[in-house]
């Protein structure tokens, strides 16, 4: 049985924190560096990419994104976000207006206790799929590696570790109660890569993967002072915490490409996404 691990960026508890960091186990070559997409609101023609509300920095609309067959992905059929925890007031009401009916919880347990879970969990089909990670704290990397190598590394991990969780969570998106929305902590490492591997299941293309990923650098600063009001007296030895640029998430594609032959490869292969699967998640997200 493995074992369940802490982590994927977030500050772990104290017994976990300062770990040795593992060696990547992945192979991989220098690549070229792809172009930054442009960070702008993604075109709005039928939806809007950032759903705004109060205390949420990071939640998105994945509608709009085409297929290599002609269709897009449906508006308001499926969501990403950082923590539902901090739903309340004002921003519970506009999320309930949403028309959510299917919850995916991406985080650890011991994230939930102290940070709490949506509220009113009862009303959704809930499921909380703590994808496995092994430890780091992101504000504690060493400033002088080479930060989008070593984001793409622990990617790597969680890519190997956390295969079940990962199964699960494109099943229920293709199967669970709709619309559906997926987070983590800062909607950014864990729902990142969740985000990559169901836009790949549809058949979008590698340029629209790699914005949609990037478009958390809209929220890295309001996730960077989150992590300060958190931690009082604490100081941030990494200057790239709260970071998603696309090379990150170019390099993550690149490096399952080069194990399984491509992305699709490995979610056959690794994770066991079946066609039938792919199929209805096709179904379901795309018109």
């Amino acid at each position: 049985m493995r074992s369940r691990r802490t982590g994927c960026g977030r500050s772990p508890p104290p017994s976990v924190r300062n770990p040795v960091t593992p060696e990547a186990f992945w192979p991989h070559q220098s690549q070229p560096q792809p172009q930054e997409p442009q960070l702008t609101q993604a075109p709005a023609a039928e939806g809007t990419r950032h759903v705004p509300f109060d205390r949420l920095h990071n939640f998105r609309d994945m509608g709009g994104y085409r297929s290599a067959d002609g269709r897009a992905v449906r508006w308001g059929s499926l969501y990403r976000a950082d923590s539902l925890g901090k739903l309340g007031g004002a921003d519970w009401e506009r999320f309930l207006g949403l028309g959510v009916r299917t919850v995916i919880d991406l985080r650890y347990p011991w994230e939930i206790e102290a940070k709490g879970r949506i509220p009113e969990p009862e009303r959704f089909t809930y499921a909380n799929l703590s994808i496995e990670h092994r430890p780091y704290d992101q504000a504690e990397i060493d400033p002088d590696l080479d930060p989008w190598r070593y984001l793409a590394d622990r990617f790597a991990e969680v890519a190997e570790d956390g295969v079940d969780e990962i199964r699960r969570a494109v099943e229920l998106i293709a199967d669970g109660p709709g619309p559906v929305v997926f987070h983590c902590t800062s909607g950014k490492d864990r729902t990142g890569l969740i985000a990559a591997l169901v836009l790949t299941l549809l058949d979008v293309s590698e340029e629209q993967i790699l914005a949609d990923f990037a478009l958390t650098e809209l929220a890295t600063e309001r996730l960077t002072a989150d992590w300060h009001a958190a931690n009082p007296g604490r100081t941030m030895r990494w200057p790239s915490y709260g970071r998603a640029p696309a090379t990150v998430m170019a390099l993550v594609l690149a490096d399952l490409t080069a194990r399984y032959g491509s992305p699709s490869a490995y979610l056959a292969e690794a994770v066991g996404i079946t066609p039938q699967t792919t199929a209805r998640l096709r179904e379901r997200l795309l018109a």
